[in-house]
């Protein structure tokens, strides 16, 4: 059963616990990514084959293999896709920037705003389909401008990539689709071989190689960011249903062992329900096994003495979900300021988020969202400054140039712009 926690009977750090992975895999990473770099290709079919029990004819689906995988899908999933498609397009379109140019006394200082070229996505296959993590990340990219979208996921026994996700993929305007996963993948994108492109930024949650080979090649290519397991965090007043608290609470403890959901309220009646109803709950889960592991291992319910208290502990533990289950919601949303995604009121509930509603689901966690943001259009994006000055004013800024550079210790600096004057 979840742990019920008072105050003084927890530690902070302990509360969404951060590393859970027990493992060291940055070596097994490095190996993988010096392999495929040296190796290309038949590198990563030997690793199709060893890690995921497959071996593809070709690394690429052709334009025919996925249309012949998306008629698999019913019109009602397509649809319900496309729909969801447009909710996250209308979203992130509000998103887009324009560059600026500032004109005064002979200077003319500009940004632009210009999409990154090629992006490479990870999509993670295994233990199940994400078609809607393919909206989330390939959508902004799209409304963003970028010129291609090269999409890497794991292949199944059969060789292919589930049609759902292939689908997701065709509506969201992804460029190629390769059938590679893991540390491997990464490594592809980041260094090139002969089949896949080598691309300028790698998005995409995966497991800890995954996450880990993104941390290694950052540098050689742009990453969104170093994704941890899924976290939710639901406050809950007196007055909240157990019955709903708990599955929302399992709706993100099925996705992942090392997942945590934590309840923090302030009725020590609803904390035992909500627990009596984890467990009940559990008994006809689909993925009871991976979701009771988190719940027991990881999940736990706070209690404290106000809501006010629990947003202050919400505040300091940044979850990547916060779930505002209460009945004056808004009155406390304004008091939020640390959390990926908010989701306000009794009548939203995280899944919300996840699949329709618009907003990315691609998330900062591990107490990130201190300084991170939720994955949008500006990932997809770089910025240029432009400088010109007038031969006056340039006359104007040359000893002041001069007196800093020389500040410095860098009389090169100096003279470089004190020459145009002598």
């Amino acid at each position: 059963m979840i742990r019920i926690l008072r105050k003084g009977e927890y530690e902070l750090e302990d509360v969404l616990i951060r590393d859970r992975s027990g493992r060291d895999v940055s070596k097994v990473v490095e190996e993988i990514l010096f392999s495929v770099k040296m190796g290309g290709d038949p590198t990563l079919l030997n690793y199709c084959e060893t890690l995921d029990g497959a071996r593809p004819e070709r690394l690429e689906l052709t334009a025919e293999e996925i249309d012949e995988a998306i008629k698999e899908v019913s019109d009602e999933v397509k649809e319900t896709l496309q729909e969801a498609a447009d909710r996250i397009a209308a979203y992130h379109r509000e998103q887009l920037k324009e560059g600026y140019t500032i004109e005064a006394n002979g200077v003319t200082l500009k940004q632009r705003v210009l999409p990154i070229e090629k992006v490479g996505i990870y999509i993670p296959g295994g233990t199940a389909a994400y078609p809607s993590t393919v909206l989330m990340n390939a959508v902004p990219a799209k409304i963003a401008g970028v010129k291609e979208i090269v999409m890497v996921s794991p292949p199944t026994a059969g060789g292919t990539i589930s049609p759902v996700i292939l689908a997701a993929a065709r509506i969201a305007g992804v460029d190629r689709v390769f059938r590679i996963g893991g540390a491997q993948a990464v490594a592809a994108l980041a260094y090139g071989t002969k089949s896949v492109p080598k691309v300028d930024k790698i998005v995409g949650p995966g497991n800890a190689y995954v996450a880990e080979a993104k941390k290694q090649v950052f540098g050689q290519v742009g990453i969104d960011l170093i994704a941890g397991p899924s976290e939710i965090l639901v406050v809950a007043d007196e007055g909240s249903d157990a019955r709903i608290v708990a599955a929302d609470m399992l709706s993100q403890a099925e996705h992942d062992k090392m997942a945590t959901a934590v309840l923090i309220t302030d009725s020590e009646a609803v904390a035992k329900a909500v627990a009596r109803e984890i467990d009940k709950q559990l008994e006809v889960l689909p993925r009871r096994e991976i979701a009771e592991e988190s719940v027991n291992v990881n999940g736990k319910i706070i209690i404290t003495d106000t809501p006010d208290e629990a947003i202050e502990l919400a505040n300091k533990l940044a979850p990547e979900h916060l779930e505002l289950y209460l009945d004056d919601a808004e009155k406390y949303a304004d008091k939020v300021v640390n959390a990926g995604s908010v989701f306000v009121g009794k009548n939203c509930p995280e899944a919300l988020g996840d699949y329709f509603a618009g907003p990315n689901h691609t998330l900062p966690t591990a107490g990130t969202a201190r300084f991170a943001s939720p994955l949008s259009v500006d990932d997809f994006t770089k910025k240029m400054s432009f400088t010109y000055y007038t031969e006056e004013a340039l006359s104007y800024a040359k000893d002041k140039v001069a007196l800093l550079a020389r500040q410095e210790g860098l009389e090169g600096h100096a003279r470089s712009i004190l020459s145009r004057f002598e």
